[in-house]
């Protein structure tokens, strides 16, 4: 694709869809040769120069910075979908689909029970979970919420020590996992600073994180090794909604009758580890 012709004709399209109405500006007495904003026009609600907005459309090239885009994108009147189009064409990574659905994406996680299963974000961070999912892995209401995130309870949290009997593939492809969310989120501080955390807090996890694995697993086997009901093996999936491409939804499923019968001894209602 040629990102700079696909970015002109878009922009340029969706300028000529709008009137002068359409954004609160008076019309003008003569009429318009072609239909649409004019390009001062644009410019001008964007607060841009014309000669950028010009070159824009002729497609020159420019790679316009998140605020540029997201003032033409205010300009234009774009959907969420369209201006979400226009940062990942210049791979400015839009988060403007982010936290739309979050309320129905939290309900659903509780629909799927008796399923463990939890919702997290770019960063891990864990944002929703069920009774089945803290009972099977921690009494996440318990934890302070800045360390409410995967990474930081696998590494740092003593309980989970020993959780894992294969604890260091688990840790690796975690660590890969959230090097490639650091590698399309660059301008996200908070990411930023967990991963300066762990580095200074973990031995394993700055071990890891300097091999610079990249990995992302939308689904596989953990082997847990549980306080109370002892071995079992799990099946995961991660799946991430298209309203919400920040988000994931994890779900676990007994990946045998042995694992199957250990994960019905739980008793969700009463957490059966806790900080």
């Amino acid at each position: 694709m040629d990102v700079a012709y696909e970015l002109a004709v878009f922009l340029r399209a969706r300028r000529e869809r709008l009137s002068p109405a359409d954004v609160g500006l008076p019309e003008r007495g003569r009429s318009r040769r072609t239909p649409g904003l004019r390009r001062e026009e644009v410019a001008d609600l964007a607060g841009v120069s014309v000669d950028y907005v010009v070159r824009l459309e002729q497609g020159r090239g420019l790679r316009p910075s998140a605020e540029v885009l997201g003032a033409l994108a205010r300009a234009l009147q774009l959907s969420e979908d369209e201006h979400a189009y226009v940062f990942d064409l210049t791979r400015q990574w839009s988060s403007v689909r982010h936290q739309s659905g979050s309320g129905s994406l939290e309900q659903l996680v509780q629909a799927m029970s008796p399923l463990p299963a939890m919702l997290v974000n770019h960063r891990f961070d864990i944002c929703a979970w069920n009774p089945e999912m803290a009972a099977l892995m921690l009494d996440f209401a318990g934890v302070p919420p800045e360390r409410r995130n995967t990474m930081w309870l696998c590494t740092i949290e003593p309980v989970f020590a020993d959780f894992y009997p294969d604890r260091e593939r688990v840790v690796r492809e975690g660590i890969a996992d959230l090097r490639a969310a650091w590698a399309t989120h660059e301008d996200d501080s908070e990411l930023a600073e967990l991963v300066r955390l762990l580095v200074a807090e973990s031995s394993e996890f700055a071990r890891w994180w300097e091999k610079r694995d990249v990995m992302v697993k939308g689904n596989g086997l953990k082997k847990l090794n549980h306080p109370e009901i002892g071995r079992l093996t799990v099946e995961y999936d991660v799946l991430t909604p298209l309203a919400d491409s920040s988000q994931r939804l994890i779900v676990y499923r007994a990946a045998d009758p042995v694992s199957q019968a250990a994960l019905d001894r739980l008793r969700p209602a009463k957490s059966l580890r806790a900080i």
